[in-house]
């Protein structure tokens, strides 16, 4: 990620706290003024999502970090953790809806000032679903877990307040108390699946998952289009650790050919991956001819 980049994720990072602290604000507003179960359970993911915002800030500084003499890698991996915990809290919060919405099953109650409950919660929604994909699309374009999911966590409240709309709006039209609570309760599931998700993409981060297959494909076909002068490839290997993408690779070349000649292949082809995946971290493994005779099948690169 470019410096420019590091700056704007920062930036969306730290303006994530005061958003999260108003939209909270508003909402805990909606649910005094009407008493909704739906509206407290809406409040209650929105403290989580305060919470949230702060980790989300902190790791961020962090993983941007260079590296240093105890992680030679860099601190790229901090986010992965912090999109873990997002993904955690997003359970958490669904969890306390559930809790909040079973206890008024039994004993729904309609609500006060509806209209006025409804608009304050409404604005808030607004607010969210719009800062939600300034996070997601800027975390997508800059590779960065953290903010995605800080992002995604955003989301899943947006969704929280749609469906505890539609339950308000459904009990005021039919006299029926219980759609409150009940409304709440599927939105919980909802967002429970949302955390799963979130959690589950991090995990796979944190265990050196491997570049998405399109991505995989374009690094092959940069490096098959600008490795002239060598004989092959073998042994591709990719990960990605926050917003860095590692690739390794054997380059196989002439046994006569000079060490400078195979530097210069190695140059250009760094440059090739980069231009497909800015800022990767790059291990080209240079062997003569002979070393493939060991039972290793080497892939012919053929000029475009």
């Amino acid at each position: 990620m470019s410096g420019q980049g590091n700056l704007t994720v920062r930036k969306l990072a730290f303006w994530s706290i005061p958003m999260s602290l108003g939209v909270m604000g508003l909402k805990l507003v909606a649910w005094w003024v009407t008493g909704s179960v739906a509206l407290l359970s809406d409040g209650l993911e929105s403290s989580v999502n305060v919470v949230a915002a702060f980790i989300a800030f902190f790791v961020i500084r962090y993983a941007q970090r260079p590296a240093d003499h105890d992680h030679h890698f860099g601190h790229h991996k901090a986010e992965y953790l912090s999109a873990v915990t997002e993904g955690v809290l997003i359970v958490v919060a669904a969890l306390l809806i559930v809790q909040a919405a079973v206890g008024h099953l039994a004993n729904p109650r309609m609500l006060d000032a509806p209209v006025l409950g409804l608009a304050i919660n409404f604005l808030a929604a607004v607010i969210n679903a719009v800062w939600a994909q300034t996070l997601i699309r800027t975390g997508r374009k800059y590779r960065s877990a953290a903010l995605t999911a800080d992002g995604q966590h955003v989301m899943s409240d947006v969704i929280t307040s749609i469906g505890v709309l539609i339950g308000l709006i459904l009990a005021l039209a039919t006299g029926y108390a219980i759609f409150d609570p009940l409304l709440a309760i599927l939105v919980a599931i909802n967002i429970l699946f949302q955390g799963w998700k979130v959690i589950s993409h991090s995990i796979g981060g944190l265990m050196d998952q491997a570049v998405e297959p399109q991505e995989e494909e374009a690094i092959k076909q940069a490096i098959a289009t600008h490795a002239t002068g060598s004989l092959g490839v073998h042994d591709l290997k990719t990960r990605r650790a926050g917003t860095v993408t590692f690739v390794d690779f054997h380059l196989v070349v002439p046994a006569a050919m000079s060490v400078r000649q195979a530097h210069d292949i190695c140059d250009c082809l760094e440059d090739a991956i980069r231009a497909t995946h800015p800022g990767a971290s790059i291990a080209i493994h240079v062997e003569p001819e002979g070393e493939t005779a060991h039972g290793i099948r080497v892939k012919v690169i053929k000029e475009a």
